[in-house]
């Protein structure tokens, strides 16, 4: 290269007139200085995660109401799981608390992609000061998702899905409902779909049915024990509660509060539990000590607790207004209950929070589900009470899928479905995602990120 032609060079790119071809992780640039860039977000802090991954916690301002913006606004809590802005990005719509555990959701997982996981408004600290209840509710929370959306599509501008599993699962489906190009396909998993909320018998029929004749017989005879012994159990529970500060203003008292936590262990069982553990269930003869033990393990003490309801309080204030709530029947019970069918979302929350239900809002999801619904994948486990009332494909949906994990409880998933079925689900989320990852990334496992299942966390769910 002459002279000439090199200070010609020089003072162009001086200039600004010419430019050099830049590696591609700088053509990117730095995803932390792009994020804090993003009107209305702020980036919370970054924690050390498995390359090729980078890992945020985020806020997003949000309106307390979508309609009426006057009215304030709120912090919004998610993460960010980064990997590259080329790929896919899932929406992990969690419905409850989020996790600030770094993790893949299966669609994650089997894109390599990116994920976003929100945490829904109001389960704290998501949650607006002197909290308007009737602003929490299926449109503001899909509201909450859109915003978040169209404000990161401009750094992620691939295609994106989203997914969700249990109330997660089913927040993805209302997300999708209201603003349905947003994403470009839906895995939910184990999302209950409770269309008319006074018709309950599909979950007395599944336990009339699960498991096995003698699994079902255990577990009716342990709770009619644990209610036989109340006079001996109910105390206990009080003294574990006293040494622990946990109190019962919310179910109007520890006997009451005992007695819920019995009918919903057999609940519990089936969702985290299965058949594998029917030989471990207690016999009518078991003392005391290990009776209560498992009543702990799949009812928990701390279930009807002010203490450990209100981490909950939007979820069963969503479950009596809009969502529904299952209230089985019991038989096997009945004459040793003192509080039958009062197990309701309305005495699971405080009593200065008015509640009123809507039976519209579910019918309303679940015919468009069925006649406009397009690229939704539903999967359900076979031993999951939750199943018991599914979203149903209808005539309407298209290029959509629904399955049933064989054996599985609540931690179902694609992976646990047939060979077959694992591998048209798949082509289908890749498809819609319009990603197949590169052969050195098949199979691709990364421990700290994919061994850990939120779903099957107790902390983030509640038994029922």
């Amino acid at each position: 290269m002459s002279r000439l032609w090199r200070s010609l060079l020089a003072a162009a790119l001086l200039l600004g007139l010419v430019s050099l071809p830049r590696p591609a992780a700088a053509a990117e640039g730095d995803i932390l200085a792009r994020l804090k860039a993003v009107p209305g977000l702020t980036v919370v802090s970054e924690v050390p995660v498995a390359a090729p991954h980078r890992f945020f916690i985020l806020t997003f301002r949000q309106y307390v109401d979508h309609n009426n913006p006057s009215l304030g606004t709120f912090e919004q809590r998610f993460t960010l799981l980064h990997r590259d802005t080329a790929r896919p990005m899932v929406l992990h719509t969690s419905g409850y608390n989020v996790t600030t555990r770094a993790f893949r959701s299966e669609p994650t997982q089997l894109l390599a992609g990116n994920q976003i996981s929100v945490e829904q408004r109001y389960f704290t600290p998501s949650i607006p000061a002197n909290a308007d209840w009737s602003k929490l509710n299926i449109w503001q929370a899909a509201t909450d998702h859109h915003r978040i959306v169209s404000a990161l599509r401009k750094i992620y501008t691939a295609k994106w899905v989203s997914t969700g599993a249990s109330k997660g699962g089913m927040t993805s489906v209302y997300h999708r409902r209201y603003y349905p190009n947003d994403v470009d396909g839906t895995v939910a998993y184990v999302a209950p779909n409770d269309v008319v909320a006074d018709s309950d018998a599909a979950y007395d029929r599944f336990f009339a049915n699960v498991g096995t004749p003698e699994c079902r017989a255990a577990l009716d005879a342990v709770q009619v024990e644990a209610l036989h012994r109340r006079a001996t159990l109910e105390p206990r529970l009080e003294e574990w509660a006293a040494a622990n500060g946990r109190t019962f203003t919310t179910v109007s008292g520890p006997d009451r509060g005992y007695e819920y936590m019995v009918n919903s262990a057999q609940w519990g069982f089936w969702q985290y539990g299965g058949l594998s553990l029917c030989a471990k269930v207690p016999a009518t003869t078991a003392s005391d000590d290990d009776l209560l033990s498992w009543l702990d393990d799949w009812g928990g003490l701390d279930s009807t607790t002010d203490q450990g309801l209100a981490p909950f309080t939007p979820y069963y204030y969503q479950a009596g207004t809009q969502l529904g709530y299952p209230l089985i029947q019991l038989d096997h019970l009945k004459s040793q209950q003192k509080y039958r069918f009062q197990d309701t979302p309305r005495n699971m929350v405080p009593a200065d929070i008015p509640m009123w239900f809507q039976p519209w809002v579910m019918l309303e999801i679940d015919q468009w589900v069925q006649f406009k619904g397009s690229r939704l994948l539903f999967v359900y486990g076979q031993n999951d009470p939750w199943g018991a009332e599914p979203f149903k494909l209808g005539p309407g949906s298209k290029d959509s899928l629904s399955y049933v994990a064989q054996g599985a409880n609540h931690g179902a998933n694609i992976a646990k479905l047939t060979a077959e079925e694992t591998a048209t689900a798949t082509a289908a989320l890749r498809r819609w995602a319009g990603y197949t990852p590169p052969a050195t990334l098949a199979g691709e496992h990364i421990p700290s990120l994919d061994d850990w299942d939120p779903t099957m966390d107790r902390t983030l769910n509640p038994v029922r």
